[in-house]
């Protein structure tokens, strides 16, 4: 089906903005077609320029886990900006809400809000690289952290190779401070420790990875990676951007028993508006301006209306002892639905779930790591994309993301998507 006013709205938008959207993904390039424009939302379903209604997936890439336009949400926000909408001066439901953050997730001693998640992972490493005084910042291939500079590497053959960037406008020079390792390779992370430990300030990684699709972490992985870093001198950063509050309410540290020196929060922490946070051991804050001197700020940051919008949120899934349990009931019946229509198809497709976060990849491999997801058929992926947007259901557009459930998606929303699910795949 095509939405004319979409397509007619993205013409448009191609004169103003790059591409004609304001995030690479966006665009549908890796599915084709044109995007969805949206008009509104409301739990667990968005309703597109022409009035046509989706179940969505997309969650806004994550934060809205307690669905769209949740009502407590919206009146928090409503009520701040009556308030006003900004003030660069600190307010009380700042400290507010970091508490209820350092109640939910201990290892944040301290924080800082920025005003997104890049802001907090650039944050956060440059404390790491203040507080340790060493220049080189470890990542893995297929973890995304934001658009820092010498965050836009990825790696080549080997055990790890100095950064090459992969965006033009990325100085050699800046790239080369960042290692790229491969996902889950312990015996990697050990080589490279043993060979550079003294050089390294921080390690960071997504602790479920989402932005190559859903991967998890091997157990004896992150223990490694805890083990390292504490024997070299490193400090361990968990980007929990997408998996704060969404895979436990103390996020995937809670949920795996690893406590990192530093994580960075976004997302969910601030209710689907523009917030971020780095923080953790208060030792390591203490380097951060004007206590000490590695410098970070922001006009915006702890914005009044974002900080009421995180603080709705995280009250709800503090108070609610059933959140989780239901959350995680609604995620498997979606992963099987996905399953089973995939096997009744004859696709070669691994659905691979934590949480709520799960990703169909159209490969007949698990995904551990960078190098399996890059055996997925992208194209048959495209198509089926096609398929459930055509069934009214809005998956994310690419690949390699991850999907995201939400606790206002119930039995209907699940009946529409295995309708869904099994016409896309018996069409691919």
């Amino acid at each position: 089906m095509t939405d004319r006013v979409s397509a007619d709205l993205f013409r448009h938008a191609q004169q103003r903005f790059p591409g004609g959207v304001n995030s690479p993904v966006r665009a549908f390039r890796a599915v084709g077609g044109t995007p969805v424009f949206v008009d509104r939302a409301a739990g667990a379903h968005l309703w597109g320029a022409d009035g046509r209604r989706y179940v969505d997936y997309v969650g806004s890439w994550g934060p809205m886990i307690l669905g769209h336009a949740h009502p407590g949400v919206v009146q928090a926000v409503q009520q701040a900006m009556t308030r006003g909408a900004s003030y660069g001066a600190p307010t009380a439901i700042e400290t507010e809400l970091a508490d209820l953050v350092a109640e939910l997730v201990p290892s944040m001693q301290m924080m800082r809000f920025t005003s997104s998640g890049t802001e907090a992972v650039m944050g956060a490493l440059r404390v790491a690289r203040g507080f340790t005084g060493r220049d080189l910042v470890v990542k893995f291939e297929g973890c995304y952290h934001g658009g820092a500079d010498y965050l836009l590497v990825k790696a080549g053959s080997g055990l790890a190779t100095f950064g090459v960037p992969t965006s033009a406008g990325v100085p050699a020079a800046i790239a080369s401070t960042c290692l790229v390792l491969p996902y889950n390779d312990r015996a990697a992370l050990e080589a490279l420790f043993a060979a550079r430990g003294p050089e390294i300030a921080a390690v960071i990684l997504e602790p479920v990875v989402g932005n190559m699709g859903t991967v998890p972490p091997h157990p004896e992985f992150l223990g490694a990676l805890r083990s390292l870093t504490a024997a070299h001198g490193a400090l361990l950063v968990f980007d929990e951007v997408m998996t704060g509050f969404r895979l436990a309410r103390g996020g995937a540290q809670e949920r795996f028993g690893i406590t990192p020196d530093l994580t960075t929060l976004g997302k969910i922490a601030g209710g689907g508006l523009p917030l971020g946070i780095y923080g953790g051991r208060a030792d390591v804050l203490a380097k951060v301006a004007p206590l000490g001197p590695v410098y970070q700020a922001g006009t915006l940051s702890g914005n009044p209306l974002a900080v009421a919008a995180g603080l709705a949120t995280l009250r709800v899934l503090r108070d609610d002892p059933t959140f989780y349990a239901r959350l995680e009931a609604s995620s498997s019946a979606v992963e099987t639905v996905l399953r089973e229509a995939a096997r009744a198809s004859g696709r070669a497709v691994q659905v691979q779930r934590t949480g709520s976060m799960l990703t169909p990849f159209f490969t007949d491999r698990v995904v551990n790591c960078w190098e399996d997801a890059a055996t997925c058929d992208t194209a048959a992926f495209g198509r089926w994309h096609a398929g459930m947007l055509a069934e009214g259901v809005m998956w994310p557009p690419a690949q390699f993301e991850a999907g995201f459930v939400s606790i206002a998606h119930d039995d209907d929303t699940l009946e529409a998507t295995a309708k869904a699910a099994a016409r896309a795949f018996a069409a691919v």
